[in-house]
């Protein structure tokens, strides 16, 4: 990529991001759109624009944004959204002090050094172009030059940096998530624990008492029910297919209601036929037809609901304890001599069980642990592949090569610009769109009981992914084509071509982080697409209030596809902070605007799906202390690729690096694993209601207005009603 196509992207990016800023402006203070807007403060019953000055000032939400507190934060997406923000000011830290330093000092040191450019091995940042972007990074350098050594002392600061602030970041995590565990407010997982691998029954004795007897005997005071994990398959398929009647009964009868107000007093009733989608078949009056199967469909599920609590138990079930004390304690205890029975952990929150996963015992979870590894390693090592081929044929010269009828087209100078500026990216981002479920399922299909922990695991995976298919993947594939002949001679040049291949890059990625935050964010704070698929699900699909409110649920931030995108941009900038300075603005650019917007989208659209209380900030800090190993590295291969004979100076940042991360794990991470006891112990502000707690557990499958204790007697226990204040 040339020098104008560089700016061309550029500029053009930020023209989107100015187009798309003041559509937000427009958009968001019409009255319609408002729950495109603020759905988080609707939810809560808050008026969207409350406290602000949206239909006065069109900007008001950049002083909102910057005005709010974290704890508003907390307020308004929860502890784990707070966290996020750490991790975005964090990062944030690391760019901005770093860039004080190295953009100050290393950019005079290398515009100043003229020995490269006689240097026919000079490596340059613009895919063999010697372009004035070049001048101002480290392939400006000559080989064996003393000014390597600015470059050099320049990895330590970035890297000590980074140790200080990861530091003060985790003690403010941790702080934050044992405020929030020692709350007084009552929160149903804190009085409950998740037991798995139970053994079998002994003859005459069910599962539930199985399982009550064992624990009252351990915990004889604060033991309170047990809920035993079943099969709810077939009885989950008939709920679901009572509600789906329920749904469409509501929509038959506003359908009904509303032809009553077009002149005819009497009103057209709906019709349907009973045959495939409605199509074909005998044609019925739709209201009397779903209360009909309405009316079948109840007595079914309610049989179906006995047969499968009392015949369908499983070797898993959720323990409660009237106090949270006691339920620390047992989510953190050995019970069996055994591995693989009694596995007791701290229960998710309600809405975080993946019930089908419970009830897989432990040597199955081990199993599939290990092959869902196995194939992610493969989806790593051979997705790499086609990330390399779109790497290498995106651009404009192997294009022409490959397809001769584009050269026409792509020889008018304004299309070949913006092909330069754009093509390789959005290829690569099109593509790497399409691989977050996949890998969400696989860590599903570990055997993860929760789904918070599902997303912790799949966004690991991600991370991993994303840094060899992206960062290396595309830093090789820019090489292969040009230099495939020089590694069939000589297979050991391979290492040097990599090393050499580093800067080589260092435009696409600018420029792809470039259009990241500027597109990427324009995008998330205008909510177009949203806005347009809520208008046409509103005006063609949604019939009910239900079906309305359906379709503008935002949902919630998205961490297992956002942090993983994050840490891509932070693996970049980190690796090509020494190597070429100038690409630090550019992720605090990123970083920045990105706290930014999100902070508006926190505080007033996304609503989070659940609450872990900030576990995923060690995932987040491991990940961050691997970008890091890896800049590291590749400045030792680099300034070692410049035959500057101190590079080894740089291997104790390395074993530093190590040392640091072995003991923020062993300071930190255990109270992220389990509450810590003098956090639990705090005193509640009420006495815990355990019969709401146990029934915010009951799959709602198995509820209805008939299911009382009675109908549960065989999956509860009432061996303890004490009731604790902790």
């Amino acid at each position: 990529m040339d020098f104008s196509s560089f700016l061309t992207s550029l500029g053009t990016s930020f023209a989107i991001f100015v187009v798309l800023m003041f559509l937000f402006a427009w958009l968001s203070r019409r009255p319609g759109n408002a729950v495109v807007y603020y759905p988080n403060r609707i939810l809560k019953g808050l008026d969207p624009v409350d406290g602000g000055s949206a239909p006065r000032n069109p900007f008001a939400w950049i002083r909102e944004a910057l005005t709010s507190s974290e704890q508003d934060v907390i307020n308004m997406s929860g502890v784990d959204t707070a966290v996020y923000f750490v991790f975005l000011s964090t990062v944030l830290g690391i760019l901005a002090f770093s860039g004080l330093v190295l953009l100050p000092v290393l950019l005079p040191v290398a515009v100043t050094d003229h020995g490269a450019n006689s240097n026919s091995n000079s490596q340059t940042t613009s895919n063999g172009t010697f372009s004035d972007l070049d001048k101002l990074s480290m392939g400006n350098i000559a080989e064996k030059s003393p000014r390597a050594w600015a470059f050099l002392i320049a990895t330590y600061w970035v890297s000590f940096v980074t140790y200080y602030l990861l530091w003060k970041a985790y003690k403010h995590v941790a702080a934050l998530r044992a405020n929030a565990l020692m709350s007084p407010e009552v929160r149903p997982e804190q009085f409950a624990v998740l037991v798995r691998d139970v053994p079998k029954v002994t003859e005459g004795q069910s599962r539930k008492e199985q399982v009550d007897s064992y624990f009252n005997a351990i915990y004889p005071d604060t033991f309170y029910r047990s809920l035993i994990v079943t099969d709810n398959k077939k009885v989950n398929k008939i709920w679901q297919e009572l509600k789906g009647y329920k749904n469409k009964l509501e929509r038959a009868e506003v359908i009904y209601a509303e032809s009553k107000k077009k002149g005819n007093a009497e009103g057209i009733r709906p019709t349907n036929r009973t045959g495939l989608l409605g199509l074909i078949g005998k044609k019925v009056d739709s209201i009397e037809y779903y209360k009909e199967k309405i009316n079948e469909i109840i007595p079914k599920l309610e049989s179906e609901q006995k047969v499968t609590v009392r015949e369908k138990q499983q070797c898993a079930a959720i323990v409660f304890f009237s106090s949270r004390v006691t339920a620390a304690c047992a989510g953190q205890s050995l019970y069996a001599q055994m591995v693989d029975h009694w596995t007791v952990i701290d229960a998710p929150e309600p809405r975080q069980l993946i019930w089908t996963n419970l009830t897989i015992n432990f040597f199955q979870r081990q199993i599939r642990q290990y092959v869902v590894y196995a194939i992610v390693f493969l989806v790593i090592v051979f997705y790499i592949i086609p990330i390399t081929f779109i790497s290498g044929i995106t651009t404009l010269a192997n294009l022409e090569k490959l397809l001769p009828f584009l050269k026409p087209i792509v020889e008018i100078d304004v299309l070949r610009t913006v092909l330069e500026a754009y093509l390789p990216q959005l290829a690569l981002i099109i593509f790497m769109a399409l691989l977050p479920k996949f890998l969400l399922f696989l860590s599903k299909t570990e055997g993860i009981p929760s789904g918070s922990h599902a997303i912790r695991a799949a966004s690991g995976k991600y991370f991993y992914f994303v840094v060899v298919n992206v960062f290396i993947g595309v830093t090789i594939g820019a090489t292969v084509f040009s230099t495939i002949k020089t590694i069939e001679k000589d297979p050991n040049s391979v290492v040097t071509l990599l090393a050499q291949s580093l800067p080589n890059n260092a435009t696409f990625f600018i420029t792809y982080v470039a259009l990241q935050f500027f597109v990427g964010y324009g995008l998330e704070l205008s909510r177009i697409v949203p806005l347009i698929i809520f208008h046409l699900k509103k005006k063609y699909l949604c019939k009910t209030e239900a079906d309305i409110k359906e379709a503008w649920l935002p949902g919630d931030i998205g961490y297992g596809t956002r942090v993983p995108g994050d840490m891509l941009v932070v693996t970049i900038v980190l690796c090509y902070s020494v190597i070429a300075p100038i690409i630090i603005p550019f992720g605090v650019l990123y970083f920045g605007l990105g706290w930014l917007i999100l902070r508006n989208q926190a505080l007033k659209v996304y609503v989070p799906s659940y609450e872990s209380y900030g576990r995923m900030w060690p995932h987040i800090h491991t990940r961050l202390l691997a970008a890091l190993l890896l800049y590291q590295v590749t400045m030792f291969g680099y300034i070692g690729a410049k035959k500057f004979v101190y590079a080894p100076i740089i291997v104790p940042l390395v074993i530093l690096s190590l040392t640091f991360a072995f003991i923020c794990r062993k300071k930190f991470y255990p109270a992220f694993c389990h509450p810590p006891l003098e956090v639990a112990c705090h005193e509640l502000k009420e006495i815990p209601n355990m019969e709401q707690i146990f029934r915010s557990y009951i799959p709602p499958s198995l509820c209805s207005e008939k299911l009382e204790d009675n109908q549960h007697e065989d999956a509860l226990s009432r061996a303890s009603r004490s009731v604790s204040v902790v």
